[in-house]
């Protein structure tokens, strides 16, 4: 057996967050990822992103999203720059880049400018608001598309401010997106015997994630706001509560959870109580339904409402990242991961979460700026005094 991408090359202009991120679940897949870096700019910016770093040009932040991958410093600004690349190409099932989205055209990464090189080739373009219209020069953020796409007006307690997600959510989405888009892509092109230019933005592909609630306003005409405690706009109960000594997340998303979460609860009148019996009915009566429940869940722990919830009401405790990442259970799902270094360092990261029973996760920590050029411009044909010329003319 082999990983699923295994023999799939990517040559990857990439940097920060959303392409690495993107690139990251398929070089785990096995895809072999080549990273592009100028050295003469400090390479990927992610690498001096803080507060927290293993060395010089090393942070955590870069190892959390470049690991199983290899990196070749090359200067794209110089023509010798983009001779390289083509070469590199010319073996590269596809080219990624997330760059702002009027710099792929000036430095030869779209499907025009390689399909002499390769006419199969495919061309994935992750940038803030797309290749094309007035807004293709504008450098863009993941916390800017979530407060103009709405997220911001949907988080938080009713009565305070606009509240962001606490990760950079819309980052990681597109970068998962755009893998997708490029595995795609390449399938379609293993077919046609054709190439193409991919596309994936961080605003398009926020607004594509409101899902029903924009389908809920582009149809009814209903805006959707914030809910109390973190509730679902309808169901309920479907919100967190507070226990003896934290807080409970109830998801009851289903009717025939209700009655089992009454029983559990020790009050199996609720479940016949008019006020409470459906969905519509515990809606219109959410907040003495909410007292009622509360008073109930703050005589007791958040453990012991999850051990008498486990397996039969949707249910999870309140953690912090700490907690989240120490439990038991992660542990036993083996969601965590070793890579190392050249030095055999372990660098410990979350490990995929694209599971193949039966193989072993690559286990590579995310590389040195620079350490594969030489033998990946061999593989493409350069040689010793090649290499060395071009490094003195500061292409390399």
């Amino acid at each position: 057996m082999s990983l699923p991408l295994t023999g799939l090359r990517i040559v990857s202009v990439e940097q920060y967050g959303a392409g690495p991120f993107g690139t990251q679940h398929l070089a785990d897949l096995g895809a072999e990822v080549i990273k592009i870096e100028n050295p003469h700019d400090g390479g990927d910016v992610g690498r001096a992103v803080g507060p927290h770093y293993f060395g010089p040009g090393d942070s955590h932040f870069y190892q959390a999203f470049n690991r199983n991958k290899k990196s070749v410093t090359l200067n794209l600004k110089h023509d010798e720059g983009r001779q390289v690349l083509h070469d590199l190409c010319r073996e590269a099932d596809a080219v990624f880049n997330n760059l702002r989205g009027d710099l792929p055209g000036k430095l030869g990464l779209t499907y025009e400018a390689l399909r002499e090189v390769r006419q199969d080739i495919v061309c994935v373009h992750l940038s803030a608001y797309g290749r094309e219209g007035e807004r293709a020069s504008w450098p863009g953020y993941d916390y800017l598309m979530q407060a103009e796409t709405g997220y911001l007006s949907l988080t938080g307690e009713p009565d305070g401010p606009p509240s962001r997600f606490g990760l950079s959510v819309v980052d990681l989405m597109t970068g998962t997106t755009a893998a997708l888009g490029l595995v795609s892509a390449v399938l379609g092109a293993r077919q046609s015997g054709v190439g193409r230019d991919v596309d994936v933005s961080l605003f398009d592909v926020a607004l594509h994630t409101l899902g029903y609630v924009a389908t809920w306003y582009l149809n009814g005409g209903h805006t959707t706001g914030r809910a109390p405690r973190s509730g679902h706009p309808s169901l309920v109960p479907s919100q967190l509560y507070r226990t003896a000594d934290g807080w409970i997340f109830i998801m009851c998303n289903k009717e025939k959870f209700w009655p089992l979460l009454a029983q559990a609860m020790d009050h199996p009148e609720w479940a016949e109580n008019p006020n409470y019996r459906s969905f519509k009915d515990r809606l219109q009566h959410r907040e003495s339904f909410n007292q009622e429940l509360e008073a109930v869940f703050m005589t007791a722990s958040t453990e012991h409402w999850m051990t008498r919830f486990a397996g039969r009401v949707p249910a999870a405790p309140v953690y912090d990242v700490a907690q989240a990442l120490d439990t038991p259970f992660v542990q036993a799902r083996e969601c965590l991961l070793d890579a190392y270094d050249a030095d055999g360092r372990p660098i410990r990261s979350v490990a995929s979460p694209i599971r193949c029973p039966g193989e072993v996760p690559l286990a590579r920590a995310a590389p040195a700026m620079g350490v594969d050029t030489e033998d990946l411009l061999a593989q493409a044909g350069y040689g010793p005094d090649q290499i060395a010329r071009l490094r003195k003319n500061a292409v390399l």
